[in-house]
């Protein structure tokens, strides 16, 4: 595309018709396929006299800047906080303090960078500057953001990059940005605008050479580096262009280009107009070059703030003079350590340390900076601080479930240990059970106890391997899941119910198959009704099964715990199906049990569908010389289970709300574990 003037007379339609990149506008729901990259036919611009050309359209282009149009700018955040204090509740009630009356101020436009030894406070000062403090700590003292106190709007309005990243292994750089945009960007946002700042922050971070390669890779292919992994982290933060941005160690794990790659992206964007607040940990000097502030911390408190070269010269004030083949930034951790052996001396001086900064020129100019904006902040009219509240709206309920449901079907389908050898699993099994059974289901006494045997194989088998296949889960996943809910992503409910979701094809196809294959085998009753009613039971009892291993697993959080819980349940429930002894002579005390076993409520109901109206099972002559019972009729071989031909829809409605039940204890089991985190 060649580059004309008069570019401010061009106007931007997509070829469905005119539509704004701008976040303001309202845009239907796309669909899942959408793609996140902008095609050529995409893009027409006017050539001045009323005509729309097609405009040859390459993503590294500037000029598509000029055709798009700039994207609206964030507002510039001040942050500033003033006499705090966190402190971090101890098992037996007790507080420790981990930062102690700190106060500070970062600007728009700056790179700010919080430094110290280990143990020093920079992750907690940086979290509770962010809002994201863990459960238990509590947190003294003034911390605002453009004159508001800080509230749930930061995880909107300001963007944190940990210090590890987590991502879904199995997606692509753009699946991953893709999901994230309609997870993180304003729902009046347009399907152009979305395209075009994933495919901006493509180009900018330098991955759009990787867009397709997995983040972690299955099968040896290609996966993304470290400093990639941290790039898309970045631009996974930027997706919405927050005018803050917290940076957590960003130069961890990263050889020296890297870091310096990274760092150089942050300073750019500080460049911009963002305010930025790095914690990082003995940075070069020449990473140190590209901060404009520098907070020192030790023990909780500040040491110094301001820039590098004021740090210098207030250390040689107080005798502490870096050598020139030095590292000024490793000089100052070494000075502000603690010395193993000499503790009390260590914190002593740095106590001192800090007692003289807190009365030095350079503290007095950031107290008045901070009186200053805390000042304006409480003589600022209600209309001003109604003007900057957040008018962010958030992507739909619905929304968040579809494509929570389209990420985790990505993962199903290209992760074969999920799907594909299990179904191949199951269809072993079940051949295997099938001929065990071939030819026994007839209507004789010895037949009643062989189909009584494969009605329980294909219970068992859709109970026991996929309850516990699914112990790991949540586990796994947590982490991750953890960090998009404290992100303001999804609730937990949006979170379970899509997981749920994702799976339920599976769980409909893999008893479909088992049941099929062990039913025909075996030969049980030949209806169309018996079948499909056998199949519909089958299915329900794996979804319950699922259900009960979800709550286990949220409930616990280990696999190796949920499992020792899980076991005595599980014997539980299976000495109460009604298989191995008459459930009337179960002793009362143990008996209650039963109401919960699906395995009883299953076999009833299969057993029912298998001897209901059946009159003509054939009983052996010297079977009944010899005293042993002989069941006639299928009612008979029912009350010899203890089990009532009436309760067949009884059972299929005691199938469904123990299916509810446990999703629902599970729901709440996970509620606990994110609060109690």
């Amino acid at each position: 595309m060649s580059k004309k003037s008069g570019s401010d007379s061009r106007s931007v339609s997509a070829k469905n018709g005119s539509r704004n990149p701008s976040t303001n506008n309202t845009s239907n729901p796309s669909s899942l396929e959408e793609s996140y990259e902008l095609k050529p036919n995409e893009i027409l611009y006017s050539d001045g006299v009323g005509k729309l050309t097609r405009a040859k359209y390459e993503p590294l282009f500037p000029e598509v800047e000029e055709v798009l149009g700039p994207t609206p700018a964030q507002l510039p955040c001040t942050l500033v906080w003033r006499d705090l204090s966190v402190h971090v509740r101890l098992k037996g009630g007790t507080l420790k303090r981990l930062v102690n009356n700190v106060s500070g101020i970062a600007k728009p436009g700056t790179l700010v960078a919080l430094m110290g030894p280990s143990g020093a406070g920079k992750t907690t000062l940086m979290t509770a500057l962010a809002h994201r403090n863990p459960v238990g700590t509590v947190t003294d003292g003034e911390i605002a953001m453009n004159g508001l106190p800080v509230g749930d709007f930061m995880h909107k309005e300001s963007g944190y990059m940990h210090q590890d990243e987590l991502f879904v292994e199995e997606l692509t750089v753009i699946e991953h940005l893709t999901i994230m945009a309609r997870l993180r960007m304003d729902r009046r946002t347009s399907s152009l605008a979305r395209k075009r700042r994933v495919n901006q922050l493509l180009r900018q971070l330098a991955l759009y050479g990787a867009r397709y390669t997995r983040i972690g890779g299955l099968d040896g292919r290609k996966t993304l580096s470290g400093g990639e992994r941290k790039r898309l982290a970045f631009a996974t933060e930027l997706l919405t262009d927050p005018g803050l941005l917290f940076c957590d160690e960003p130069t961890t794990g990263l050889d020296s280009s890297s870091a310096q790659k990274l760092m150089t992206l942050l300073r750019a964007s500080a460049a911009q107009g963002k305010t930025v607040i790095c914690t990082i940990h003995q940075p070069s000097s020449e990473l140190m070059a590209l901060f404009d502030r520098l907070v020192l911390l030790a023990e909780g408190r500040v040491a110094f703030a301001g820039n590098a070269s004021g740090a210098l010269s207030f250390f040689e004030s107080l005798g502490y003079h870096c050598p020139i083949t030095y590292n000024p930034t490793d000089y100052f951790i070494k000075v502000l350590a603690m010395t193993p052996g000499s503790e009390a001396a260590s914190r002593q001086a740095i106590k001192s340390i800090c007692d003289r900064f807190a009365v030095s020129d350079a503290a007095k100019e950031l107290d008045m900076e901070i009186h200053l904006e805390f000042h304006l902040m409480d003589n600022e009219d209600e209309e001003s601080k109604k003007f900057k509240q957040d008018n962010f709206k958030a992507p739909f309920f619905f929304t968040k479930i579809a494509w929570l449901v389209y990420r985790y079907l990505l993962i199903i389908i290209r992760d074969p240990r999920v799907q594909l050898i299990r179904i191949l699993q199951k269809l072993a099994i079940a051949l295997t059970a099938g001929l065990c059974f071939l030819g026994t289901a007839r209507l004789t006494q010895s037949g009643v106890q062989d189909v009584q045997g494969a009605l329980f194989i294909i219970i068992a088998e859709n109970t026991f391997s996929p309850m516990y296949s699914v112990l790991h889960m949540f586990p796994e996943e947590f982490p991750l899941f953890h960090r998009e809910l404290k992100a303001g992503l999804y609730s937990t409910p949006i979170y379970y119910i899509s997981r749920m979701i994702a799976l339920f094809p599976g769980l409909v196809v893999e008893p479909t198959l088992f049941t099929l294959v062990v039913y025909w085998i075996a030969g049980l009753r030949g209806t169309l009704y018996a079948f499909g009613f056998t199949v519909f039971i089958s299915i329900l009892v794996l979804n319950v099964a699922i259900a009960c291993g979800s709550f286990f697993s949220c409930a616990f959080g280990s696999m190796p715990v949920a499992i020792a819980y899980l076991v005595p349940f599980d014997y539980s429930l299976m000495m109460t199906s009604g298989l191995f002894v008459r459930l009337s002579s179960i002793p009362k005390y143990v008996s209650w049990i039963r109401h919960l076993s699906w395995l009883m409520y299953s076999n009833e109901a299969m057993s029912i569908i298998q001897w209901d109206g059946v009159q003509n099972i054939t009983c052996m002559q010297n079977s009944t010389s010899m005293g042993m019972p002989c069941l006639a009729t299928g009612e008979e071989v029912l009350s010899r289970y203890d089990f009532n031909s009436g309760d067949l829809w009884n059972d299929v409605l005691a199938l469904f709300v123990l299916y509810l039940a446990f999703h629902l204890l599970a729901l709440i089991a996970l509620r606990h574990r994110t609060r109690r985190k």
